[in-house]
């Protein structure tokens, strides 16, 4: 599938028809800005998943979030059955079982990876990206539950 982050809703037809005949999905992105009508606009046409950015800015790493994720969420789910992943700026697993708890099915991480692996070695970068991985799957897997 696609995640074209810049792509607005309203140019999105031509690249969700063309990517259909090649059997990919395109994956479109609510922001907490979005209005209801936009959100229930975009949940229908998205494909996948329907992707919430956690925050209003760039990516990279945050230590807190919006309350307004866990509304958006709510207000997503109400008009999709569609899974739902939360990602931009998500770099602990606190954050990770934050947005978990508050309803999203996917915790989307990106900048997280690549500091890791620019602090050190590749070797001992794809270790930390390993035991993070580990520590992200511990914080969101239910109890009870087994890995």
């Amino acid at each position: 599938g696609l995640v074209v982050p810049d792509l607005p809703l309203e140019e999105a037809d031509i690249l969700i028809q063309s990517a259909k005949t090649l059997g990919i999905e395109v994956t479109l992105l609510v922001t907490l800005n979005s209005s209801p009508e936009r959100i229930q606009a975009i949940a229908r046409q998205s494909q996948g998943f329907v992707y919430l950015v956690s925050v209003i800015g760039v990516t990279g790493m945050r230590s807190l979030f919006d309350r307004r994720v866990k509304d958006v969420l709510a207000e997503i789910r109400s008009v999709t059955d569609k899974p739902i992943g939360v990602g931009f700026g998500i770099s602990t697993d606190v954050q990770a079982r934050q947005v978990s708890e508050w309803g999203a099915d996917a915790v989307i991480v990106g900048s997280a990876f690549v500091q890791r692996l620019a602090e050190t070695t590749p070797y001992h970068g794809l270790r930390a990206i390993q035991d993070f991985c580990s520590d992200l799957k511990a914080s969101i897997t239910p109890v009870g539950i087994k890995n």
